[in-house]
Parts: structure tokens; C-alpha cells; sequence
């Protein structure tokens, strides 16, 4: 769907891509953006339709795009996400070192934020945006209201970092825009406009304060005294060296001559210049937005030493900045399919109402217009043939058959290219597994595109967490130390199913013959779902129990209520009633 001139998408594909507003370099890809979303909402014919292709509007899409896109989702992201900080679990030992401590109590602040900010329901739609189109966007912002810094998704089609030719792809940008363009509202008389807010890092820079020129548009100039220009609360000057330093809380034993600063402005769209770039809109055109405390944004202080802003790629740079959704290695076997359903639900139609060819029949005569009536078969329909008559019925079953093999076939396919086994999927009848391993083996491809999502994202999730930790300490919250952040990590839940009672009886076996310690068997009951908090606390409680048995208990025995028995005799009164409540999980084991 491009030009056949310049390569670039279909105007009526993606209009508003042509915006002059929107960089060159990124049009393509939002053009992808909308392709993409257009499989996910079953609207892929409708966009073939507007380019020119009017078969396309007969086309059966029936949500297989979709399917395959939540399946991926649901077995990145795992039953569950975790934050944890290494050192963390050793805070609970008697003799345990106050680093660990500090990590106990660091992942506890990280976990509350992330349970009051909904992070599991956030992470839900920007991974769902990055699976789905190859890139999603958070935003972090410090809420001085509430206390805590705010988590907020964006569409990666208002994502557009400013790259250097020469940059590597993994290199964070030293300046990023948000921005979107509004319609506009003739019955408010509101112009189309656009919005962008821009986070840049650049040298401290001198106090600044908000003044309004002659047009009513607020903006900032430095603040001069009696002594001089201003600075920030905090900065120092260096006549040296000719800059402004200053120590941020999380190196207090350094100097840094960086910052932050954001602004959020608008533009009527009858004020931009076509091939003016979203990088160089005119800053005396634009209106400034004000914050709810009054505070213009207009190249705003942030006091941070880095960019809020963490993009997720779907997959691992490989000199691309931006990732690649994991449609992209299907889509034509997904064009095939939904030809395919359409073909099938052609001839399903010819099957359900078959086509009937009569001679020698005698059609009704319309008494108005002198004509034969039409002939209709309803149930209870009885045709009066002439001498030779007959009646011929086209069968298309055989087609259909053959349509809905072919339906499977392409679905196979497309989940083998995509990785994903049809197991994953849900279309294989567990009945027809022959054993569990050979159901283990079948997984293999999802274990890999699994483990190579999560690797593309686990840097990026860690840079989060950090900068949830600095930003705390830049609004000065309660609880949160200053000083160097904790290398707190997200952790993802199994992506497969897990059979517990299997993983519990290869814990007793192991704890008991000495194979493994006790907190790795409850490390592994974790790994499997049972609902354990902390590790080395359950293994100290479990230890306590077994002590306080072993003193009730008498030597080679258990204490019961009708007396002492030995524990053999224990064993194989438990295996009985098991075996009398469940025979058939006794026969299965």
C-alpha cells in the first residue's frame, strides 16, 4: 500500500501522516502503525477498500491477528510481575547486613508505589501497544498531590525522539517529543491544532521567571537583582570552568552541569509552514499550557539529570530504534487466511442454500403481470414435474471441506512462523497429548520468543524502576533516602502451565534426601504458584514447626490422639485414605 513514486504510504492509507507537522523519517512508521491496528480491529479490507480494491470489502477477517497477539501478550507478561531488589531476601537473618536491609526496605517502597499506581493494569496497555505495533511508550512525572510520581502510557504514534545520524540505537536521546494533533470543533469556533511536549537535556541555565509579551503569550526570561542574575535554589556557579553545577540527591558526591526541561505547547495548524519540522515549530507562535499550580511550561527546571520517558521495544535493537511487532513475519499468512474464510464462507453459502436446476416443472403465472413467478424452496415444497421432469441440487460440501482444511492449514502456519505452538493457542485437545514431555517439547518455540521478548525488555523495566527511585528523591517524598538507587528488576511469572503437585513432590524428595536446601525447594514452590511471600521466612517458620514437633513427638514415632504409632504406620494410613477419596488421582500417580 505505498506510492509508486516515492515509496511512501497511500494518502488515503494514512492521511494524516502527511501532516506538515510530521517528520519525514517518521511516516512510514506511523502509516505501519495504522496498517497494524487495522489487522487487531478485523478493519484490514476496509483500508484495502479505500485504496481502490473494491473486492476487498467482501473480505472476512474473524479476529485471528488479535488471537494471536493477546496469546503472545498474555505469555510475556506471565501470571504475574514482581519487583525485586538483590540482597533483599537475606534482611530477615539474624546476623543480616544493614545493605540488605536497606534493599528490604527499598523493594517494599518500590512495591507499594507500583500497587497504589496500578502498574500491572498499566503494563497491560503499553505491552499490548508493543506487541501488537512494536513500540510502547511510559511517561513518569512527579505528583506533588498525591505524593508520588505518576506512571502514563502513551501511543507510540505520538512517540518522536530526536536521533543523531551517528547515534547508536540503544543510546537514550537527548531530546524527545509527545506530540498529537486535535481537531478541530467548528461548533466551539476551535482551530485544528497540535500539541507537543518536549523533554530535552541541556546545561543548567539561570533562574527564570514567567512575563507576558504584547500578545497575551506567556514566556520566560532570566530573573535579575541588585547582585546579578539569579540562580536556582541549589545551583552554584563556577567562574572557572563558566557553568552552573549542581548535586542531585541520588550523587550527592558529585557535581552535574545537566538538566531537564519541559515544555507543553500548542500551535494552530494554520500557523505551521509545510516541511516545517515537529523539531523546529516556531516558539513564537506557540501558547504555552500552565500548570494546575500556575506554572507556565515553557522550558521548565524538572531538576532531573535524565529524560522521564522509557520507550519499550518488542524486540532486540539491532540497529533500529524502534522495534518490530510480532505480526510483522505473518501478515501475508494472515492475508492469506482471511481469503481463505472468505472463500469458505462463499461456498458455505451455496451449501446451505443449495443451487436446484428443475425441468419440466409448472411455475405459478402472476396474474398482474401475465409472467411466471419466481420458484423458492421452503421446507414443505412440492414441485408438479411433467412427464421426464427432474430436479438437479449443485453439492458444494466438498469444497467446503476442502476450504476449511486449507483454513487449518494456514492457521498452522502462521502460528509455527509466529512461534507461537497451537498448544499456546488453545487448539489442540489435551486429551491427544501423549505425555507431558512431548507437551514440553511443543513449547520449545514459545520458550524462545518468550525469553527474547523479555530480554528486550529487561533493561529498559530496570531503568524504570530507577528512575521511580531518583524521582522520589527529587520531590522529596517520605521514606525515600537520599543516595545511590538499588538495582531493583522486574520479574515475570512461568508463561506455561505448571503441574504443582509434580513440583511438590519433587521438593519433599529433594529437601528430604539432602539434594537441595529447604529455601530453594520453597524458591521453586514460588516458581510453581503457591502463594509464598518470602523464602527464607517461610523456611524459618517451617524450621520452627519441625522443632516444636520433634520435642511433642516421642523417638521413632507420631503422636496421635489414640496413641503413639510410627511413622511407616502414619504413611500408609494417609496413602489409604487418599486412594479411598480419589481413586483415580491414586491410579494416575
Amino acid at each position: 500500500m505505498a506510492s509508486a513514486l516515492d515509496r511512501r504510504p497511500h494518502r488515503v492509507l494514512s492521511p494524516e501522516a502527511y501532516a506538515s507537522w510530521v517528520p519525514d523519517d517518521a511516516v512510514r512508521r506511523l502509516a505501519a502503525y495504522k496498517l497494524l491496528a487495522a489487522y487487531d480491529s478485523n478493519q484490514a479490507g476496509e483500508l484495502a477498500t479505500l485504496t481502490g480494491n473494491e473486492a476487498a470489502s467482501e473480505r472476512r477477517e474473524f479476529g485471528d491477528p488479535a488471537t494471536f497477539v493477546d496469546t503472545a501478550l498474555a505469555h510475556l507478561l506471565g501470571k504475574s510481575q514482581q519487583i525485586t531488589v538483590p540482597g533483599a531476601e537475606h534482611a530477615g537473618d539474624e546476623d543480616a547486613p544493614p545493605e540488605a536491609v536497606a534493599a528490604a526496605d527499598a523493594q517494599e517502597r518500590l512495591r507499594s508505589w507500583a500497587e497504589a499506581e496500578l502498574l500491572p493494569l498499566r503494563m497491560q496497555t503499553a505491552e499490548r501497544k508493543a506487541v501488537l505495533l512494536g513500540d510502547g511508550v511510559y511517561l513518569l512525572a512527579w505528583d506533588p498531590v498525591k505524593g508520588r510520581v505518576r506512571l502514563k502510557t502513551y501511543d507510540p504514534g505520538f512517540y518522536f525522539p530526536v536521533l543523531d545520524d551517528d547515534a547508536d540505537p540503544g543510546d537514550y536521546p537527548n531530546r524527545v517529543h509527545l506530540a498529537w494533533e486535535i481537531p478541530e470543533d467548528p461548533r466551539r469556533g476551535v482551530k485544528a491544532r497540535v500539541r507537543r511536549i518536549t523533554y530535552e537535556l541541556g546545561p543548567l541555565d539561570v533562574a527564570l521567571r514567567v512575563v507576558q509579551d504584547k500578545d497575551g503569550r506567556s514566556r520566560r526570561v532570566a530573573v535579575e537583582t541588585s547582585e546579578g542574575i539569579m540562580l536556582s535554589p541549589g545551583d552554584v556557579y563556577r567562574p572557572e570552568t563558566n557553568r552552573i553545577e549542581r548535586t542531585y540527591p541520588w550523587t550527592p558526591d558529585q557535581v552535574s552541569a545537566t538538566t531537564c526541561y519541559l515544555t507543553d505547547a500548542e500551535w494552530d495548524v494554520d500557523d505551521l509552514r509545510h516541511g516545517q519540522s515537529l523539531d523546529d515549530l516556531p516558539l513564537e507562535k506557540a501558547r504555552f499550557r500552565t500548570r494546575v499550580d500556575g506554572e507556565v511550561l515553557h522550558r521548565l527546571d524538572v531538576r532531573l539529570d535524565f529524560i522521564p520517558v522509557v520507550h519499550i521495544s518488542n524486540t532486540v535493537a539491532d540497529g533500529e530504534h524502534f522495534g518490530q511487532s510480532s505480526l510483522a513475519k505473518v501478515m501475508q499468512a494472515l492475508d492469506e487466511l482471511a481469503e481463505t474464510d472468505t472463500d469458505s464462507a462463499r461456498a458455505s453459502a451455496t451449501t446451505g442454500a443449495p443451487i436446484i436446476g428443475l425441468a419440466g416443472a409448472r411455475a405459478e403465472v402472476d396474474r398482474v403481470t401475465g409472467r411466471p413467478k419466481p420458484l423458492s424452496v421452503e421446507p414443505g415444497t412440492v414441485f408438479q414435474l411433467a412427464d421426464g421432469g427432474r430436479m438437479d441440487v449443485l453439492d458444494t460440501s466438498g469444497q467446503l471441506a476442502e476450504l476449511r482444511a486449507r483454513v487449518e492449514e494456514i492457521r498452522d502456519r502462521a502460528a509455527v512462523n509466529a512461534r507461537l505452538p497451537a498448544v499456546s493457542l488453545g487448539t489442540v485437545d489435551p486429551s491427544k497429548v501423549p505425555s507431558g514431555y512431548a507437551l514440553q517439547l511443543s513449547l520449545g518455540p514459545l520458550d524462545s520468543l518468550v525469553d527474547t521478548l523479555r530480554l528486550a525488555r529487561a533493561h529498559k523495566y530496570s531503568l524504570l524502576l530507577k528512575m521511580v527511585q531518583r524521582i522520589h528523591q527529587a520531590g522529596q517524598a517520605p521514606g525515600w533516602p537520599v543516595g545511590g538507587c538499588f538495582p531493583a528488576r522486574l520479574v515475570f511469572g512461568p508463561h506455561t502451565p505448571t503441574d504443582r503437585t509434580a513440583v511438590l513432590d519433587e521438593v519433599v524428595k529433594g529437601v528430604t534426601a539432602g539434594v537441595f536446601s529447604l529455601e530453594t525447594g520453597i524458591r521453586m514452590l514460588q516458581d510453581a504458584g503457591y502463594p509464598i511471600e518470602d523464602a527464607r521466612g517461610e523456611a524459618q517458620r517451617i524450621v520452627r514447626l519441625r522443632g516444636a514437633e520433634s520435642r511433642d513427638t516421642p523417638a521413632g514415632g507420631v503422636a496421635t490422639k489414640s496413641g503413639t504409632r510410627s511413622v511407616r504406620d502414619v504413611e500408609v494410613t494417609e496413602e489409604a485414605r487418599t486412594a479411598e477419596v480419589s481413586p483415580s488421582a491414586s491410579s494416575s500417580s
